[in-house]
């Protein structure tokens, strides 16, 4: 199926079935993603992952368009909406935090997470999570393609909805150890990878999925870096958000 820049038709799950925009304004007032009957012990069915019967990496990779980086004109958070989006009355970092954490334990409304244990990714360490104002930034949720990074290559000419989508897409969204996220920062493959290579492999497949789900392109050293990292990989695919 041909994906244009503006006519881009998204293989959505039933997490984002339905996406409502309200504008004020010159300005988003607020959003919320629906879903049908969505009940609160169906999220992490819903948030699920997969890499079966999906794309290698590799052969997704090669059909990504490769162009230089766009300017960063014009770039701020809002323009992919204004925080997170809600389902069921649960935002999204929490409910991402609770497909991440082990031995969750929740606040009275079932949404919010006071405490659990993360299994990191980026450094492989254990993370004893504690909600508090100095501790909840122990643990952040990554948009592992950068926001900035998805604007300079190609989400600037995507539809606002869109770009709201791209920002609360589960497939993007990953509880990481919060240090590890900010050295991250905007930067692409090219320039970070996960300090436990024993993820990178699964990172680069994130990563690929999310550019081509969004037709987004790599630069010339994104694509080398994305191609190194899977050549170790074997048939790594790319994963699949239920």
């Amino acid at each position: 199926m041909a994906k244009g820049k503006n006519t881009l038709k998204i293989r959505r799950s039933a997490l984002a079935s339905v996406l409502l925009v309200t504008a004020l304004g010159f300005g988003v007032y607020g959003f919320i993603f629906q879903t049908e009957d969505l009940a609160q012990n169906e999220i992490s069915e819903v948030l699920s992952e997969n890499v079966e019967d999906t794309e290698l990496a590799a052969d997704v990779l090669n059909r990504l368009e490769v162009k230089g980086r766009a300017a960063k004109t014009g770039y701020a958070r809002d323009e992919f909406g204004s925080g997170w989006a809600s389902v069921g009355g649960c935002d999204l970092r929490n409910i991402i935090l609770q497909r991440s954490l082990n031995e969750v334990e929740l606040d009275d409304d079932d949404c919010t997470v006071l405490a659990g244990v993360l299994n990191d990714p980026y450094t492989a360490k254990e993370i004893l999570f504690v909600r508090g104002i100095d501790t909840s930034d122990d643990v952040q949720i990554d948009h592992v393609v950068a926001l900035s990074d998805a604007w300079q290559k190609g989400a600037q000419d995507l539809d606002f909805s869109v770009r709201v989508e791209f920002a609360n897409d589960p497939l993007n969204l990953l509880a990481v150890d919060g240090p590890a996220n900010l050295q991250k920062g905007d930067s692409d493959a090219a320039s970070w990878l996960p300090p436990n290579k024993a993820f990178r492999c699964a990172y680069v497949a994130r990563q690929i999925g999310v550019k081509d789900k969004y037709s987004l392109w790599v630069t010339e050293a994104e694509f080398a870096a994305m191609r190194r990292v899977l050549n170790g990989c074997g048939d790594q695919r790319v994963p699949f958000v239920e």
